[in-house]
């Protein structure tokens, strides 16, 4: 069963491959209906395409699980039914008792999780992967983090911004090792806009161009409110992708400043953080994941729902490791 789910994964992959193989119309439109690609910008009060920012053939590890319905969203996103459950490794930063305790409905999802073949682990601090045993010698295409908070609760704001700036440049540090090695994935950005940068008119039948070296890469940040994107993953170094909400005090923890110009070390005895490329950035849609529940990191509080951050949206951010100089 196993091999076979992995045949019609790899199968799935490389037929969408083959559709961007002709006119320029044929490839915007396999790329706007590819499991990876992105699609129109959200606008507040209004809900854009999806961006599935997975293949049915990426190996995923999942951090920061609250009530693990994330995890079980994946498997039941309709664009990747054949991703192997047991490509899929989920994690907690709580105990198993603890977890439970905290999110009541976690049991029977993790439950079903492992009867599916999904690898869950407790216990596991995304500031310190490398102290995790079953994770050891291990790389991932994509790792994942959705709304990470060091849930602190500490009420003055510089301080509450410090500690969660902190709790970020610890995770981009620990998980580097932990990334697949390969080549930057190239990046594919609209024409329209490019060719406003350069005051050039606009071509509707070709909204194509890519950016495949590091050199360029300083005009793909630039773009990256500009949708549709597309990140060509195959065969290239794993990718980080961080979800947060788009409106203070999250946007004043500067995730994209923090991962492509980490401040440097206090101390000669501290690790330097390594710097990242940002790929893009999209909206995330609790919606299009079915199931998926957010949960606070205090746990069952006001049902998982709090007041911070509302009236923006929520956006998810790719790295992958800029090459060392």
């Amino acid at each position: 069963m196993r091999l076979q789910k992995n045949a019609k994964a790899k199968e799935a992959t490389q037929k969408n491959q083959k559709q961007t193989v002709g006119s320029p119309k044929a490839k915007a439109a396999s790329i706007r209906s590819a499991s990876n690609s992105t699609s129109s910008r959200n606008t507040p009060g209004s809900k854009g395409k999806s961006t599935v920012p997975f293949r049915p053939t990426d190996t995923i590890l999942l951090i920061g699980e609250g009530n693990f319905s994330f995890a079980r969203a994946l498997l039941s996103h309709s664009s990747l039914q054949y991703l192997p459950p047991n490509n899929v490794t989920a994690t907690s930063y709580d105990s198993e008792e603890t977890c439970y305790n905290k999110y009541p409905d976690a049991r029977q999802i993790v439950e079903d999780l492992r009867r599916r073949g999904v690898e869950v682990l407790f216990s596991v601090d995304a500031t310190a992967l490398e102290r995790c045993k079953p994770l050891k010698r291990r790389r991932w295409d994509r790792v994942v983090w959705n709304f990470p908070h060091a849930g602190k609760g500490i009420t003055d704001q510089d301080r509450n911004i410090l500690s969660n700036q902190i709790l970020l440049l610890s995770f981009l540090r620990s998980v580097a090792s932990f990334l697949v090695t390969g080549p930057i994935p190239s990046v594919h950005a609209p024409r329209k806009r490019k060719r406003k940068l350069e005051d050039e008119e606009s071509d509707d039948d070709d909204d194509e161009w890519q950016v495949q070296n590091e050199d360029d890469m300083s005009e793909v940040e630039d773009l990256q409110g500009e949708t549709p994107n597309s990140v060509n993953h195959n065969g290239c170094r794993g990718t980080v992708l961080i979800t947060l909400r788009n409106v203070p005090p999250y946007s004043d923890w500067n995730l994209p400043k923090l991962a492509k110009s980490p401040p440097s070390s206090s101390s000669s005895l501290d690790k330097r953080n390594p710097r990242y490329i940002q790929l893009r950035s999209f909206a995330f849609h609790r919606d299009d994941w079915p199931g998926y529940e957010h949960r606070m990191t205090k746990g069952e509080r006001a049902h998982g729902a709090g007041t911070t951050g509302k009236g923006g949206e929520d956006r998810t951010w790719e790295f992958c490791l800029r090459d060392t100089e």
